[in-house]
This record gives structure tokens, C-alpha cells and sequence, in this order.
């Protein structure tokens, strides 16, 4: 049976290049990033060792490596390339839930964030 365990990373910033319009192409722009990984706990919650669980901190250094090291077009291929960044650090996850988002979106409206959410599993595909 699969965890219903969580590990999650919310309000993850940094700057990245993303966007098609020439302002965005220019120069990194602010993201605000949020994980939900799922991953089983319970060896964890019985040894109180690191060695037991994902290393948050380690993942949150890969998926910002990656996403700043690409420059797509579009918010949904950077969170799909964070998402497997993600799974690919360690065998233990299963699923992963990747929030990215615009702080300042290019548009003319007044407007707090612009962004997309994905959920992917291990061994490929979305989850519905």
C-alpha cells in the first residue's frame, strides 16, 4: 500500500529565466516554489535519523540548481523538469506535487502571482 506520508517545502525562492516575452528573456525574473513530496515516513519516525528520510535541504539545492540552469518558455516545462529532478533524487519518493510561480507576471492587470501546479509519480506520468 502506498504512504500517505508528506514531506513539504513551501515559499522556496529564487531567480530564473522563464517567459516568451523579450522582459522575461532579458533577465531572471522572481519565482516562488513549493514541493509536496511524497515520501513513507515511518522508518524515519521510529530511528530519528536523517539517513531514514529525504534530505530536504539537499532537495531543495537539486530542483533549484535545475530550474535556474534552464530557461524555457513556459512555467509548465520548468515544473516538469523540476518534478523530475525531484524523483530522481531519491529512489524513496514516489510522488511529487511542484507549485511554481511568477511574483511579478508581465501582465496588465493587477495580479499577485501567475503559475502552475503538477503532481508526477515515480515510473513516469501525471496523477490525476
Amino acid at each position: 500500500m502506498e504512504s500517505a506520508d508528506r514531506i513539504e517545502l513551501t515559499g522556496l525562492e529564487f531567480l530564473a529565466v522563464v517567459g516568451v516575452l523579450p522582459e522575461e528573456r532579458d533577465r531572471a525574473q522572481p519565482l516562488r516554489m513549493d514541493l509536496v513530496v511524497q515520501v513513507d515516513l515511518s522508518a524515519a519516525g521510529v530511528s530519528d535519523r536523517l539517513d531514514d528520510t529525504v534530505d530536504y535541504g539537499g532537495l531543495c539545492d537539486a530542483v533549484v540548481d535545475v530550474a535556474t540552469g534552464e530557461h524555457p518558455d513556459l512555467l509548465e516545462h520548468l515544473a516538469a523538469v523540476v518534478a523530475d529532478a525531484a524523483l530522481s533524487f531519491d529512489a524513496r519518493i514516489a510522488a511529487v506535487e511542484v507549485s511554481i510561480a511568477k511574483l511579478r507576471p508581465p501582465v496588465p492587470h493587477s495580479l499577485d502571482l501567475a503559475g502552475v501546479r503538477i503532481t508526477r509519480r515515480a515510473g513516469g506520468g501525471s496523477v490525476s
